[in-house]
């Protein structure tokens, strides 16, 4: 297993390969499992210490719902609103969506759920405003430091 350690956009990412067959790594990213396929097969036997692979989209291995690109710790959603950005306080999959663009919230609403280690985390809101908007989904897979919503 090789540790690398990554950091895209301000956000720090510690990633773990576990295994490689073929063109398929399986790595865990600050802790989440992704299989994630590689554009050229890596023979382990050959390469002992293997370099640092280049990736396409990952995908979650226990994620219920397709969450691809969202998962990329080199794809990091843009926000489309202007406002405060809600960010994701740790890794984790949105289950809830408690809120909706053009939607007013008070400092303390809950805006969203997010499921961490098989815990149910409440989003609370930082900022009293208009929601102008949401760039994730229910289902889909955010790492620490994700834009998910954007608060005017």
């Amino acid at each position: 297993m090789n540790k690398y350690q990554y950091k895209v956009k301000g956000v720090d990412y510690e990633v773990e390969i576990a295994e490689v067959e073929g063109n398929i790594a399986k790595v865990n990213v600050n802790g989440i499992p992704f299989e994630v396929e590689l554009q050229k097969p890596i023979n382990a036997a050959k390469h002992p210490t293997m370099s640092t692979p280049k990736v396409q989209a990952p995908q979650p291995v226990a994620a219920a719902a397709p969450a691809a690109a969202a998962a990329a710790p080199a794809a990091a959603p843009a926000t489309s609103g202007a406002g405060n950005a809600v960010k994701a306080p740790l890794p984790g999959t949105i289950t809830e969506l408690k809120v909706q663009v053009g939607q007013q919230v008070a400092v303390g609403d809950t805006l969203l759920v997010l499921e961490a280690m098989k815990m149910q985390n409440n989003i609370e809101s930082d900022y009293a405003g208009q929601v102008t908007s949401i760039v994730v989904k229910p289902g889909e897979t955010v790492m620490e430091g994700a834009v998910m919503l954007t608060i005017a």
